[in-house]
């Protein structure tokens, strides 16, 4: 019979909770989709390093995991206080409480299993579209095929059972501490305004607008980790603290009776709004707080794919570009290995040249707004000490001045497709990363250079030349050109030729244009010819004294000796994919939790409190007027948590994004990202919003009858 019983309810509670069921059916597939990356044969075997991937899946799931059982137990104990008269009556009927106990649980249980398999069915679907996308961004060729991997499928049912199960069984407690009496009144309570410290509860409205102001305006200036941190902490509780002086705000305006409050239908909106955020004070921050995560995520997925695309044209626009610290190198062993791998169409070795002076480093390093006044004195001047450390010591800039000449330069940018430059015999240009050229507009006025150095052998090296003309600043040049220790670091100046006729050469490089594309482990078979020393390897050199450096970009370095960019592209994305794709997995979970909670929540006072609709239509509201009500209300409750979540969230995105430019190096626009992510994730947003309204207004027009 209980078993009969269950059924019948659990067939009940899949129409009443549809919403829920279908995003329980959607956080399974999903589970089962990304899990199943952990187990595909051909990126294991091509990769040979799959750790990544396996590392922010797995962390990406324990989210998931946290944020589903909040969810669950969340649905479990609002189903449970829902159906309190029902429970009341089945004491009354003489059942025990174990029974009754059991006999939810079984509810549940049906609920949860129906969810998981057809989430894995749809999954089996969903796992195509994610492996066509993700080999066609790695430039693999997939074929559709359906494979059932025990290890995905064991993972999908652990990780979605297991949080659904805890769930579950922590709702016995509940049950041992039911009686009939409040059983029965339950379902005739309607939800209290009242509150007690209203008067002063409110003021918590105006001082969390005033706190997410102060965040708006000096988070990005906030200096230290331990302040940063302080205030995010401080905009957590703050979120919690807007809708408990937000629902006190509204009850004092209704008490005091203000002039808005009679106008139309006002009233009734108001009530049933301040009482909702009143009960749901709690749930609305934490939807809040998912709302702002899922907002992120999305984001930062969408910038990162973005990146991808322009990393490499940014950082090696180069087909080939090989790194000799011998000055003297000819490439004469690496042109006779790639002339068998590949069909060079152009090749070019050059050098790059210093005076042994440092004047330009230590200006970068006091103009540059990576660096602020870091390594400034009080008084603006240059702080030296702490410039040549920093050059000695760190992997940043090169120890001395990095110099080409104007013929070099010119030929690589011929290579390149962009316009040759010219230069008048007193004048060097600078040839510096993009996302650093805005700095140095002012470099021709604070920054002259001597043209002729001593030179470097005499007892004067490194002083100027006495009949030395200074050069001026002739042209700033931000176009992609590998400068990420081949071509210097963030910048390189350009000197006419003549000019290095008292300079030393520094180190060599050697450009390479191929006909097609380059195969697979090619710079690996680069690096290990230097390393071998063969006879194929003429030109090997011994260990430098100053090695490649890198640039003051810090978030992705390759530090390529030997620089093949389409296997750098390959390696750059498979790293992304381990990143965005967990980050789109968690958002769109976050998303859909939260606006099942919203959507469950605005049923069930469909449901309950149907009367009050009831008495509106005998007031003399048409069936119009109440359906606008209906939308109305639906969509101040909808929009509430995710308006404020757009603005905290907005905030987060631009920060991190100009942090992120100057991290990386390539620019990219937070903003554009930030509103892409708000279209998607509102197109959700909407199908919820309209399946609840559907809902709603049916189940308004049943109770009416």
């Amino acid at each position: 019979m209980y078993l009969k019983l269950a059924f019948r309810n659990t067939k009940r509670s899949a129409r009443d909770y549809l919403v829920y069921l279908l995003t329980m059916t959607l956080v399974s597939a999903l589970m089962y989709t990304f899990n199943s990356l952990l187990f595909q044969n051909e990126l294991r075997q091509y990769w040979n390093a799959e750790d990544m991937m396996e590392i922010m899946v797995c962390l990406a799931t324990v989210f998931i995991m946290l944020v589903t059982a909040w969810l669950i137990a969340y649905m479990v104990r609002f189903m449970m206080e829902k159906r309190s008269a029902e429970f009341g009556i089945y004491l009354l009927l003489g059942m025990k409480k174990s029974a009754m106990t059991k006999l939810y649980l079984r509810e549940n249980i049906l609920l949860g299993a129906v969810s998981l398999l057809s989430g894995m069915l749809f999954g089996i679907f969903l796992q195509q579209v994610l492996m066509a996308a993700l080999f066609s961004m790695l430039g693999m060729t997939y074929h559709l095929h359906v494979a059932f991997h025990p290890g995905t499928i064991s993972m999908t049912v652990f990780s979605f059972g297991g949080c659904y199960l805890l769930s579950l069984f922590r709702c016995r407690r509940n049950f041992k501490k039911m009686n009939i009496r409040d059983l029965m009144e339950a379902g005739q309570k309607n939800e209290e305004i009242k509150e007690k410290y209203e008067q002063a509860k409110r003021l918590l409205l105006p001082l969390s607008v005033l706190f997410i102001l102060l965040f708006w305006r000096f988070f990005g200036a906030l200096q230290s980790n331990g302040d940063t941190a302080l205030f995010l902490v401080g905009l957590v509780a703050t979120i919690f603290l807007f809708y408990m002086g937000l629902s006190a705000s509204i009850v004092c305006y209704i008490r005091k009776k203000g002039s808005l409050i009679y106008r139309g239908e006002n009233l009734f909106l108001l009530r049933q709004f301040a009482s909702k955020v009143r009960t749901m004070q709690f749930t609305m921050g934490t939807l809040t707080a998912l709302f702002t995560l899922a907002f992120m995520g999305s984001s930062f997925a969408l910038m990162l794919g973005s990146w991808q695309t322009h990393l490499l044209k940014i950082k090696y626009p180069f087909d080939i570009l090989l790194y000799s610290p011998d000055p003297a190198d000819t490439f004469e062993g690496e042109m006779q290995f790639l002339k068998e791998k590949v069909t060079p169409l152009e090749y070019y070795p050059y050098r790059i040249y210093t005076d042994g002076d440092n004047r330009v480093n230590a200006w970068m390093l006091t103009h540059l707004s990576n660096w602020g006044t870091m390594y400034q004195n009080p008084d603006g001047d240059p702080n030296m000490p702490d410039i040549e450390n920093m050059l000695e010591n760190y992997n940043t800039y090169y120890v001395c001045d990095t110099y080409m000449g104007l013929s070099d330069y010119n030929y690589l940018r011929g290579m390149l497709g962009y316009e040759k430059i010219t230069l008048k015999e007193d004048e060097y240009a600078l040839q510096i990363k993009s996302r650093l050229a805005q700095d140095v507009q002012d470099i021709a006025d604070s920054l002259k250079l001597s043209g002729i150095p001593e030179s470097p052998g005499s007892p004067d090296a490194g002083n100027l030349h006495a009949d030395s003309p200074l050069l001026v600043c002739g042209g700033i040049y931000a176009d992609p050109f590998s400068q990420d220790g081949h071509n210097g670091c963030d910048y390189l100046i350009i000197v006419p030729d003549k000019v290095l006729g008292r300079m030393h050469p520094y180190y060599s490089e050697l450009a390479v244009d191929i006909d097609g594309s380059a195969p697979p482990f090619l710079r690996e078979e680069l690096d290990s010819l230097r390393t071998a020393g063969t006879e194929a390897f003429r030109s090997a050199a011994p260990a430098p004294e100053d090695s490649m450096r890198q640039g003051s970009d810090t978030l992705i370095v390759f530090g390529a000796v030997n620089a093949v960019r389409d296997n750098l592209m390959a390696s750059m994305a498979y790293m992304l994919v381990s990143v965005t794709i967990p980050l789109f997995y968690i958002s769109l979970v976050f998303l859909c939790v939260a606006v099942t909670v919203l959507s469950v929540q605005q049923l069930s006072d469909s449901a309950n409190y149907g009367f009050r609709y009831d008495v509106l239509s005998k007031l003399g509201l048409k069936e119009s007027e109440i359906h606008s009500l209906i939308f109305r209300q639906l969509t101040a409750y909808y929009l509430c948590p995710a308006l404020l979540a757009i603005l905290i969230s907005g905030k987060m995105i631009l920060f991190a994004g100009e942090h992120f430019v100057m991290m990386t190096g390539v620019p990219v626009s937070s903003g554009s990202f930030f509103l892409k992510s708000i279209a998607l994730f509102f197109g959700i947003y909407l199908v919820y919003f309209a399946l609840t309204y559907v809902s709603f207004t049916r189940n308004v027009r049943r109770g009416r009858r």
